[in-house]
């Protein structure tokens, strides 16, 4: 039996489950790569993507001193503090 996706997901990896109940049952195994992650050494960091007119708006993010990490909203790239050589400059 062939299960078919939609368009969108077609991309997906999944594996097809038969149950008696359901001929064709998907479980998806979503392989979602890690966010770009950057050390800086500043507490507040601007993000635009990075990819030029295909980018986002720039965006200020402050990194919270207690977790030392702030994802962007748009791009979800995360920033890490790198606390040896911290500085409070922009």
């Amino acid at each position: 039996m062939r299960c078919i996706l939609p368009r969108p997901v077609q991309s997906l990896e999944y594996t097809a489950k038969r149950r008696s109940r359901a001929p064709c049952e998907m479980e998806f195994l979503m392989s979602i790569t890690a966010p770009e992650t950057q050390v800086v050494t500043s507490w507040k960091i601007a993000c635009d993507g990075g990819e030029g007119a295909l980018g986002h708006p720039r965006v200020w993010l402050t990194i919270p001193k207690d977790t030392g990490e702030v994802e962007c909203g748009y791009c979800d790239k995360k920033f890490v503090i790198d606390r040896a050589h911290a500085h409070d400059d922009h």
